[in-house]
């Protein structure tokens, strides 16, 4: 056995006990020790074992020690250890900043760990030998931190190591693409500036004004007191300074001695203070305007009592009053009124609108001032608005304001404007409208108040006159003009009315009945609406204009009335005797009238039996024609004295010499009071008929009631002169006529009666009906040109018909009478007749709308003509076809009509050519013949006919109108690549700047573009049209839809330009190639659109890297590099932040892109200004914290009070607050001493907090967390 350590299984071995020979043999511990004396059997060890060769070369490790000794190694490994942690810890930085995890990081380092941790003991290192158990708890240990650091689980080690690293790399690239610094922008402490320190004032003080009242004099306020507050002091002297508004000059005001004095016994008094060291308010009287400074205070011991820096300024009190105007507008007018107002600016004034009492919301201006003028009133920081070095007062000038109003006056009535308040830019403020508050000065100033009365427009219309229906009068008598008046609101305005109207004489009328050239211009005022102009000779008067005392109106129509004066009527009379047919004896008179007039008349005569009285009678006639029977019912002497005639127009008018004279001895008869016409009845109705006895009574009448042949007889006993006859229901069709059979009067003497005493009525069963009839069986038929034509007609019902009917060519509507069921309609004009209506005897009957149409016509001379299409139009006297291309078949058709065959002559010549003119003679057997057109050669052909025959007619120049064709035969069309054979480049997605293909093309533009495209590894090629190439140069751009990724080949298929003229080039022409890549894309990895200044700003690059990224940011275009495939960017400014374009490196391809994110400022908050300032108040005294923000509301801040710092002393915070505010500042007041300042500010977007001490939870980090409400 030796002493060389053994290593067991992966355990550790002991310390070395031997050395190793330089050729890694073994020696004995003798060989090492002092040598022993060589004595035989004494002390000499065994001898060793044998052992295999290969066991003595496992002795040491696995690089001989001769090569590397044993420390060396294991300081290399240990090197080895090291290298691969800071490799570690370098993806963890990354995956960090990026804020991203990697489960192919989590696992490449769990492999290399394992590698390391079981591979290193094979090499048989001192020290470094572990058993495999070892081995699997080391293993266990670094997957845990592999897993912890490449999924960033939140350990402390993250925020130490960050931290560590950001101390020596605190940079990266902002928006900008510079490298900047975050600790800066997130620690930025000009965000929050400002501190407010707060003094309770100690014995001794005075300041003007301490409650910053405002002060102003006018016409009624002519002195005012100014208040001095004085604290633990009594003055002896106070010394104050008045600045002239005007002139800027300074004037020293001393109040000492008997003054002094006065003013404190006055405020004690006032104050009525138990404790003699109370503060006291002194109010000093002033009579002038100025800005007043409180410049010294001496008090009983001789010494200065320091007075706080603040100003009074006394000024003009504001005014304001109302421009004046007119007192009278009219309805939809502006309002045109206009404020005046004067003051220190900016001014602001309130107006109330009253309209007919009721009074409208108060209306107020505020900020108004000249423009260019600004005010330090909305400047100022401090108390004192003037200090002693600064004594420019301008500003405290009244200055004057027009402010217009102008809103349209949409009612009538009583409108008042009065201005309500003014007040001025230092809050002096004059209330008009409260004369009993004496805390405010007030003024009487004429012209606060403006009312004026605004009238509705008047509108006026004729009331049933116009030119198609006249107003007719008398010769002479005067007419009142049909006005209606209306007004724009309820009802017409009672008042005068002035009118202008045209008037033109029947016999000066245009002849469009229109107002003539000289027409008479006049005018009338109508006191009230109840008058109307007064108008007495015919003619044309049309309204023009109407108008009331305060406002013009409108003419709405009919606005034209047309006067006619008729003739004035007059008789003309004839009679004859009415006889009794039995004894011959006269039983009345027959008298026929013949009137001129207007219809309808009134006729009195008188009729006078002798010896009796006049009696008289009046008679209506409703015609120019008529009859009247005169039967008396008694017998004797009749005299007929016609007296006078009334009609429409005029009013009774004398009759002369017409008087009738007759005997009469009448019968006993009886007739219907309704005639004899027959009546029109419905199944199942009754029919009354009213009967007048004649004679001597009573009566006994009888009748009868006849249908089909059966009579009913009836008889009735009369004793009045008038008699109901009543049937029962019809209840069958046909006819029914009741006759009136005898009468027998009182004498027993019958009558049979005969004339006028049937009444026929007819129970229809169908309405009468017209239709044409057939001429050879058709509806139609053709004649010589001006022969009369007989259309057949058929009717039915009762005769006589009357018939309407239409030529439908022309529209003329024309009416005949019809007395046969089939009777015949001459007519002699060529067209269709259509029947519209017809009647018979009876009553209207219908139509057969299958039948009522007959077509005539002529037989026609021949014709030729060229039909009319979209593309054979005529113009310029001649057809012209379209344009047709070179070598392409063409044709057009010719129209013949007439008689066939035809014969037709044409001539055929070029324009501008050589080969002069052709004739060409063609025979038609058809309406049609088709001319094949000539387009071998580019060039204008016009083809002309010029004669013209047919089976009846031969060519006559007389009606015969030749017909020419042009036709223009174009070129074809020719495109070329410029740069045939080349390879263009080309992404799957469309973006801008991409490569064009150029091309040239000869013909018309705009051009039609047909190009193959033939992809790599597909057999049938891809078609892409491109239209309305508009230039011979193009730029030929694939559709992105139809390219595929790889090489394809692009050629020409087919060409059109303009004129439609098409050009296929022969396969296997000039051609070009392109070549399409993929594009790269970009993602968000946040899905919110707002971010704050200081954050990250990451996106997902997908595609080869490096990237190049187009990004605008505010309007400007940016470019940056990026060689991963995280794009991230620190928010260093706010702004507007959009992605356009993304390229990466395996192609030229820029991908269009619209990724945008809104970038919002930090919000900031300024106490004071900004500015440290103190402040000194009295015990119980009040002082207001400003705050102004910058940011979007609404703001939340928190605010601190800490104890006023003490040299040697360390300031404390004393209280907490947090407060929300809406708008962009805040005022807050405060009664406390202490040191305030505003320590976190956050807003609707972001938060910042400053760090202070002794404050838990106000660390120094920006946060980007925003304010939600």
């Amino acid at each position: 056995m030796n002493g060389t350590p053994r290593r067991g299984p992966g355990g550790f071995p002991a310390t070395p006990q031997t050395s190793r020979t330089p050729g890694g043999g073994a020696q004995s511990p003798d060989t090492t020790s002092t040598s022993t004396p060589s004595r035989p059997n004494v002390g000499i060890p065994l001898p060793a074992v044998p052992r295999p060769a290969e066991d003595s070369n496992r002795n040491g490790p696995l690089i001989p020690t001769h090569i590397l000794d044993a420390p060396q190694q294991r300081y290399y490994a240990f090197a080895l250890y090291v290298g691969l942690w800071a490799w570690r810890l370098y993806d963890f930085y990354n995956l960090a900043k990026d804020e991203e995890e990697s489960l192919a990081s989590c696992l490449k380092w769990c492999f290399l760990d394992m590698i390391f941790i079981f591979c290193l003991p094979l090499f048989e290192i001192p020290w470094l030998e572990w058993s495999n158990a070892t081995a699997f708890i080391l293993f266990i240990v670094h997957a845990g931190l592999d897993v912890m650091l490449m999924f960033r689980i939140g350990i402390p080690v993250q925020t130490w190591l960050l931290g560590f690293l950001a101390f020596f790399f605190d940079s990266e690239l902002a928006i900008s693409e510079r490298s900047v610094k975050p600790g800066p922008i997130l620690h930025n402490a000009s965000l929050i500036l400002g501190k407010q320190i707060i003094h309770i004032l100690p014995e001794g003080s005075a300041i003007l004004n301490p409650d910053k009242q405002s002060f102003c004099l006018n016409s009624t306020v002519t002195h005012l007191e100014i208040p001095i507050l004085i604290n633990q002091t009594e003055p002896v002297e106070i010394e104050l300074i008045r600045i002239d508004i005007d002139t800027n000059q300074n004037e020293t005001i001393v109040i000492k001695g008997r003054d002094i004095r006065s003013l404190l016994k006055k405020a004690r008094k006032s104050a009525k203070a138990v404790v003699p060291s109370s503060p006291l308010l002194l109010q000093h009287t002033v009579k002038k305007t100025g800005v007043y400074l409180l410049k010294r205070v001496l008090d009983q011991s001789k010494l200065e009592v320091r007075p706080r820096a603040a100003s009074v300024v006394v000024a003009s009190c504001p005014q304001a009053r109302v421009k004046p105007t007119a007192h009278n507008r009219c309805r939809n007018d502006l309002s045109n009124i206009a404020l005046h107002i004067e003051g220190i600016a900016p001014l602001r004034i309130k107006y109330r609108t009253t309209v007919n009492g009721k009074q409208r919301e108060v209306s107020e201006f505020q900020s108004l001032q000249p423009d260019e003028f600004v005010s330090p009133l909305s400047k100022h920081t401090s108390q004192a608005l003037v200090h002693a070095n600064r004594q420019d007062v301008s500003w405290a000038r009244s200055l004057k304001v027009t402010v217009p109003l102008n809103e349209t006056l949409l009612s009538s009535g009583v409108w008042a404007y009065a201005v309500e308040e003014v007040e001025d830019g230092l809050g002096n403020v004059v209330n008009y409208l409260s004369p009993e508050d004496e805390d405010r000065p007030r003024q009487k100033i004429a012209g606060i108040f403006q009312v004026f009365t605004v009238h509705e427009r008047p509108n006026v219309l004729l009331q049933g006159c116009t030119p198609q229906q006249p107003l007719q009068a008398a010769k002479g008598d005067v007419k009142r003009l049909p006005l209606k008046y209306g007004s724009s609101g309820d009802g017409p305005i009672d008042g005068p009315h002035s009118i202008e109207y045209l008037f033109t004489p029947s016999a000066s009328l245009a002849s469009e009945g229109e107002q003539g050239a000289d027409a008479e211009l006049r005018k009338q005022t109508m006191k009230s609406t109840r008058e109307q102009p007064l108008i007495s000779a015919s003619g044309l008067y049309t309204i023009k204009s109407v108008s009331t005392e305060f406002c013009e109106g409108e003419v709405l129509e009919p606005a034209s009335c047309l006067l006619q004066n008729p003739p004035e009527p007059d008789l003309s009379v004839s009679s004859e005797d009415i006889v009794d047919k039995c004894a011959g004896n006269p039983i009345g008179l027959r008298v026929g009238l013949d009137l001129i007039g207007t219809p309808p008349f009134t006729i009195r005569y008188y009729e006078q039996q002798k010896g009796q009285r006049k009696v008289p009678r009046y008679t209506q006639v409703s015609t120019l024609r008529s009859t009247i029977d005169l039967l008396p019912k008694d017998p004797g002497h009749y005299t007929y004295t016609f007296d006078s005639i009334k009609d429409f127009i005029y009013n009774e008018r004398p009759l002369h010499n017409l008087v009738l004279e007759q005997d009469v001895k009448p019968p006993a008869s009886a007739h219907f009071l309704e005639g004899t016409t027959p009546k029109k009845a419905c199944i199942d109705d009754t029919m009354e008929f009213d009967v007048k006895l004649q004679g001597e009574g009573p009566w006994k009448l009888e009748y009868e009631l006849v249908y089909n042949g059966k009579r009913t007889k009836y008889a009735a006993e009369v004793e009045q002169e008038h008699y109901t006859i009543k049937t029962q229901k019809l209840k069958n069709g046909g006819e029914y006529t009741v006759s009136l059979a005898s009468i027998t009067d009182k004498l027993g003497c019958k009558v049979s009666l005969e004339e006028d005493s049937e009444v026929k009525v007819n129970v229809r069963h169908e309405r009468p009906k017209a239709y044409f009839g057939h001429i050879e069986g058709k509806q139609a038929v053709k004649a010589l040109e001006g022969k009369p034509v007989q259309l057949p007609l058929r009717l039915t019902g009762e005769r006589p018909w009357t018939l309407e009917y239409e030529i439908l060519d022309s529209g003329d509507v024309k009416r005949t009478t019809v007395n046969s069921a089939n009777d015949k309609l001459d007519i002699k004009v060529a067209g269709t007749y259509q029947l519209l209506s017809v009647r018979d005897a009876v009553c209207p009957g219908v139509i057969d709308d299958k039948a009522s149409q007959f077509n005539v016509a002529w037989i026609p001379r021949p014709k030729i003509s060229v039909a009319e299409s979209a593309t054979m139009i005529f113009e310029g006297g001649r057809y012209v076809k379209d344009a047709v291309c070179e070598g392409e078949e063409d044709s057009f058709d010719i129209l013949l009509s007439g008689n066939p065959p035809y014969e037709v002559s044409y001539q055929r010549r070029v324009m501008g050519g050589k080969n002069g003119m052709s004739q060409k003679e063609i025979r038609a057997a058809t309406g049609s013949a088709s001319i094949r057109a000539e387009t071998s050669q580019a060039g204008t052909y016009e083809y002309n006919f010029v004669q013209l025959a047919d089976n009846k007619y031969d060519h006559s120049s007389k009606h015969f109108s030749p017909v020419t064709v042009q036709q223009t035969v174009n070129p074809r069309p020719n495109t070329k690549f410029n740069n045939p054979g080349k390879t263009y480049s080309y992404c799957s997605r469309e973006s801008d700047g991409e490569e064009v293909i150029p091309m040239t093309f000869e013909g018309i533009p705009p051009f039609y573009l047909e190009v193959e495209i033939k992809h790599q590894g597909t057999p049938k090629p891809e078609l892409s049209i491109h239209k309305s190439i508009p230039t011979h140069k193009y730029d030929l751009k694939i559709e992105h839809r139809k390219l595929h990724l790889g090489h394809s080949a692009i050629s020409i298929r087919k060409i059109r330009d303009a004129r439609g003229c098409t050009h296929k080039p022969a396969p296997g022409g000039p051609r070009v190639q392109i070549s399409v890549h993929d594009a790269p894309t970009a993602t968000p990895l946040e899905d919110r659109a707002d971010f704050c200044v200081g954050e990250r700003l990451s996106f997902a690059l997908s595609g080869q890297n490096p990237f190049t990224v187009y990004y605008t940011f505010e309007g400007q275009e940016r470019k940056a590099s990026n060689p991963s495939s995280t794009f991230r960017r620190l928010a260093e400014l706010p702004g507007s932040f959009t992605i356009t374009g993304l390229r990466d490196s395996a192609s030229e391809c820029l991908a269009s892109l619209s990724l945008h994110k809104t970038i919002h400022p930090i919000p900031s908050v300024r106490l004071s200004g900004g500015l440290v300032t103190e402040v000194d108040i009295h015990e119980g005294g009040v002082s207001d914290l400003e705050f102004s923000f910058t940011g979007t509301p609404p703001f939340e801040f928190t605010y601190t009070r800490s104890t006023n710092a003490v040299r040697g002393r360390k300031s404390r915070v004393l209280e907490i607050r947090t407060e929300t505010s809406q708008g962009m500042s805040l005022r807050i007041p405060v009664a406390e001493e202490g040191t305030y300042e505003v320590v976190s500010i956050k807003d609707r977007w972001c938060s910042f907090a400053r760090p202070v001490e002794g404050v838990d939870g106000m660390g120094g980090k920006g946060g980007q967390k925003k304010l939600a409400y």
